[in-house]
């Protein structure tokens, strides 16, 4: 008998995590190794968040609180949706966890029975796929090429959709492609969703802060209040108030999956951290005027890396709505050859490549199910992201 359990073979190894991996030991070894693969602001917590935090401790807040959130921040978060997002909910149809991703984990596992699909448009985050494996549903990846924008279209969700669909996960702005979808595509896809009343939505709004040149963020319980005990409206501290490490996501939805999402977590990890949920708290209660001047530096960012690799000859970059990704497509790299000899045969080779040559990491396509792409993250010092654009010029230029 294994040891390991046949649900673990569902999962594929991560390109991420192996890319990764050899930055580091490249690292270890003494290279000079420019790190663009984290989805991750480089900008500190801000401090009154910070101070909250050591109030929080100074007060012996440091005990087992309610297994899905303490009431004051559930009570902040009521007010954030509808102060934000125009969304109407109660303490009771929210739900706190360890992260944004430890919210999916708790939907998901609450709700798939084996063989229900769960639809994602791709390129998706790597953990949409993931997490839907481990709970044993099926995942439908539905898919959105560079040429259509990266974008679902309200025909190919209607064609997707089987007696057998659970969930449609939305991400927007999007990880990696930064794409955004405006009010009016989302509610052309609620005028689908009207249709198919078993399909339930996840509207992932992580970085809904985080939008660039005019576009407005949208979310769908607000655009379609009609369907909003169909939707699992998910956010988090991590992005917009740079709290990664934190690790505080917060949603709200129907309450009968809320508390099933609070039966999961009473037997994983219990509580999110306690000091977490107190500066959570002050983060969303508290000023968000830095939260524009991190905007800024990261649509200069934004701006300079999209010029810089459009003008590289094989690298397509288009100009992301939000968050802080691009996704260009190196199509027109495929075949070449390397100064060693080695072909280009898909994206990972060229993530390999420039992470030896340019001393660059960078994220593969395949990890997101489109390929042949990359993604670079710009929440990068300009300082570093100068550099690495520099050194992936030179790599590309040196291929034959």
């Amino acid at each position: 008998m294994s040891l390991i359990s046949d649900r673990l073979s569902r999962l594929a190894p991560s390109p991420t995590v192996e890319i990764s991996g050899m930055a580091l030991d490249m690292k270890r070894a003494g290279r000079d190794i420019i790190g663009l693969s984290a989805g991750e602001p480089d900008f500190d917590t801000p401090l009154h968040i910070k101070e909250a935090a050591q109030q929080a401790m100074a007060d012996g807040k440091t005990k087992y609180t309610q297994v899905d959130g303490i009431p004051e921040l559930k009570e902040a978060i009521v007010r954030k949706f509808a102060r934000e997002n125009g969304i109407e909910t109660s303490v009771d149809a929210v739900s706190v966890g360890s992260g944004g991703k430890q919210i999916l984990f708790n939907a998901l596992l609450a709700t798939l029975n084996p063989g229900d699909e769960v639809l994602i448009p791709t390129p998706y985050w790597v953990s949409f796929k993931g997490i839907v494996d481990l709970a044993e549903g099926v995942p439908v990846c539905l898919p959105c090429p560079f040429a259509a924008g990266m974008k679902l279209t309200p025909a190919q969700l209607d064609a997707a959709i089987t007696k057998r669909t659970k969930w449609l996960i939305l991400n927007s702005p999007s990880n990696p492609t930064g794409v955004g979808y405006s009010a009016d595509e989302l509610a052309a896809f609620a005028d689908i969703l009207r249709q198919h009343p078993a399909v339930h939505v996840i509207s992932d709004d992580i970085y809904e802060h985080l939008c660039y040149d005019g576009f407005t963020f949208a979310t769908l319980a607000a655009v379609a209040p009609d369907l909003q005990d169909r939707i699992l409206t998910a956010n988090g501290v991590s992005k917009s108030f740079c709290m990664t490490g934190w690790r505080i996501g917060y949603c709200t939805g129907p309450v009968p999956l809320i508390k099933a999402m609070a039966k999961i977590q009473s037997q994983s990890t219990s509580n999110p951290n306690s000091i977490a949920q107190y500066a959570a708290l002050a983060a969303l209660d508290g000023p968000m005027d830095f939260m524009w001047s991190n905007l800024a530096a990261f649509d200069r960012r934004r701006k300079m890396v999209v010029a810089a690799l459009d003008a590289i000859d094989g690298i397509d970059c288009p100009m992301p709505d939000g968050a802080f990704y691009v996704y260009p497509s190196i199509e027109a790299l495929i075949g070449k050859r390397t100064p060693e000899g080695m072909i280009i045969e898909t994206d990972k080779d060229f993530a390999q490549y420039i992470l030896q040559a340019g001393e660059v990491a960078i994220v593969p396509g395949v990890a997101f199910g489109l390929e042949p792409h990359f993604r670079v993250s710009y929440a990068a010092s300009d300082e570093m992201l100068d550099a690495a654009m520099t050194r992936i010029r030179t790599a590309v230029e040196a291929l034959e």
